[in-house]
């Protein structure tokens, strides 16, 4: 096993020919695809990974320098697939690491056939003439609450992500993820995360892109997921799912895999 693959916990399960790369958000790890996964195994080899951060890797490798934009995480991702020796394959990106995927495969467009978003934003920050769906009082005031007390600002922050209430099981696996991440860590990757703009590269992306939203969600607008539609260069597809939420593919995954799976299989009509 290589070092990118031992430091980022990858797994290679699935035996199909092709490969597909399963990336997930800010608070969770791969175990967030557990519903996804056993209806890939037949048609793909599926490449699960944990973010630098997350509480199941070692907080020891987490290079604050490095992980103070998004270009850090990009590289991992490169350095996972060059470990894998994978030349092409479908990368499905939740949150944050919609937009991780999306630097990687302007760095190298040849490794990816297609880039599916799901939740993605490239700027949550509200400007002039941009909604992102944050002012900047709303996030100096969540940083200040994780940095006072880290576990009461998880048992608070997850049912509003979720969309659902404390007894859910998508809540408590979220909560349990979340609060499996340092402090400190996870201050310095929501901070990153939120303070990021990535609108200025989505005129260089070349690779498909299918934009997959929940239509209520605290995190990203409804109105983003169409402001990539508009921005992006490459051909795109946006389709709003009924569900609410930050993380659909675990609390709604009746209504969210089919919509992946169909979406994973899809090719987009060229625009004319």
């Amino acid at each position: 096993m290589g070092i990118a693959e031992e430091a980022h916990n990858v797994k290679v399960v699935g035996s199909g020919n092709r490969f597909i790369v399963l990336a997930h958000g800010f608070g969770t790890d791969q175990s967030v695809w557990k519903h996804l996964v056993p209806h890939l195994l037949d048609d793909f080899r599926v490449i699960l990974y944990d973010n630098m951060g997350a509480g199941t890797t070692n907080p020891d490798y987490f290079d604050f320098e490095r992980y103070s934009t998004l270009e850090g995480y990009a590289y991992d991702l490169l350095a996972i697939l060059h470990e894998l020796q994978v030349h092409s394959c479908i990368f499905v990106g939740h949150s944050v690491s919609a937009m991780i995927g999306t630097i990687a495969s302007i760095s190298r467009p040849d490794l990816f056939s297609k880039l599916i978003m799901i939740s993605a934003s490239p700027r949550y920050l509200n400007e002039m003439e941009y909604y992102g769906g944050f002012e900047q009082g709303d996030l100096d005031e969540l940083f200040n609450a994780m940095a006072a007390n880290y576990k009461a600002w998880c048992s608070g922050f997850a049912p509003m992500a979720v969309g659902g209430d404390m007894e859910s099981v998508a809540v408590q696996e979220f909560s349990r993820t979340l609060f499996n991440m340092r402090p400190d860590i996870a201050l310095s990757v929501l901070q990153n995360i939120f303070q990021s703009d990535m609108r200025q590269i989505l005129s260089l992306v070349t690779v498909p892109c299918h934009i997959v939203q929940s239509m209520k969600d605290l995190a990203v607008p409804v109105v983003v997921a169409e402001y990539l539609h508009q921005h992006i260069a490459a051909e795109s597809i946006v389709e709003v799912m009924s569900t609410e939420g930050h993380l659909p593919q675990l609390s709604s995954p009746d209504v969210v895999i089919p919509v992946l799976l169909k979406h994973i299989h899809l090719d987009i009509v060229p625009r004319r």
